[in-house]
């Protein structure tokens, strides 16, 4: 939120985290053959332990892979003390609509609070097919904060498609990521275009370790004032979006706060931080696909779930 802040890139020295070390590269195929997980050590202001490859992981998530007909991208951090879980951390995946929550956090970062109380007007030619709040609301408009509500909450497609205009576009969104230091993520269209997700397109893609980056800065960093970023987790604490994803896959009594996404060629995704009860969080990231299927091909929820599992029993075992 704007009040005598300056500008993003002075944010960048603090904001930008970067992982190192997470597997994978490339496109990889379909099933996880000659990747491996990895647990490193995400640069903090002080050094912390170092786990080494955990192979039982890695074929647990292959296996996942075979069972599904499907690609997996993990990246689990433990804020705790910093370590890391990944599997094929450094491969694109579409993004889907996880990047809601950078669009959301753009928004944010350049709004200052009485912008947010500004009424959107739209009419009914800029509503998408999947419009839940905005179809609602077309005579009276919305305002910034509840197309941001939206956007996390419902996932709905036309207020993510008008915060970006609000932002001058998509080139918009990128500066916000550059300046918290992401150099690897492309946002090129807007809903729906860019649910295409045609294998080897980059256009609207990331990395589950950028992801996983780019989440902690603005949910848990410094890349947010304190007031955005307490508004940005409750929005996507009450997502309805993602019960059987991330939220089936942790245990009971874990708090989540995440984003979903869905595309052509079944990918299913969701983006969260997860927070044991009386521990410190952890930032999970599982992007799914099915490159080698059709572009009707469903995606799911269950596989979703099962890597989570996965990476949580992992991460989880190795801090006790």
């Amino acid at each position: 939120m704007r009040t005598t802040r300056t500008t993003l890139a002075t944010i960048a020295a603090v904001a930008a985290l970067t992982l190192t070390g997470c597997s994978g590269s490339g496109a990889g195929p379909a099933a996880g053959g000659g990747t491996t997980a990895s647990t490193t050590t995400v640069p903090t202001s002080t050094a912390t332990p170092q786990r080494t490859a955990d192979a039982a992981t890695s074929r647990a998530f292959a296996a996942l892979e075979e069972q599904y007909g499907a690609r997996v991208g993990v990246v689990a951090i433990n804020t705790a003390d910093g370590s890391s879980l990944g599997y094929r951390a450094d491969e694109r995946f579409a993004f889907a609509s996880t990047n809601k929550a950078f669009i959301a956090a753009a928004v944010l970062d350049a709004s200052s609070a009485d912008d947010l109380d500004d009424v959107v007007h739209y009419d009914r030619s800029d509503l998408l097919s999947y419009a839940p709040v905005t179809s609602l609301h077309v005579d009276e408009g919305m305002t910034v904060r509840a197309l941001v509500d939206a956007a996390l909450r419902q996932s709905d497609n036309t207020a993510a498609n008008l915060l970006v205009e609000r932002l001058g576009g998509v080139g918009g969104v990128s500066r916000f990521l550059r300046g918290i230091g992401d150099d690897v993520t492309r946002v090129d269209r807007v809903e729906p275009d860019l649910n295409t997700a045609v294998p080897g397109d980059p256009r609207d893609t990331t990395t589950p370790a950028q992801s996983a980056t780019d989440l902690r800065a603005v949910l848990l960093g410094d890349a947010l004032d304190p007031d955005d970023r307490a508004l940005l987790r409750s929005a996507m604490a009450g997502t309805t979006t993602g019960d059987g994803t991330i939220r089936a896959g942790v245990p009971d009594g874990w708090s989540v706060a995440d984003k979903t996404g869905t595309a052509s060629y079944g990918v299913r995704n969701d983006i969260a931080v997860v927070e044991p009860p009386g521990r410190d969080p952890i930032v999970l990231v599982v992007f799914t696909t099915r490159d080698g299927a059709g572009a009707d091909d469903e995606s799911s929820d269950a596989l979703v779930a099962a890597a989570t599992r996965v990476a949580v029993q992992s991460i989880d075992a190795a801090s006790r």
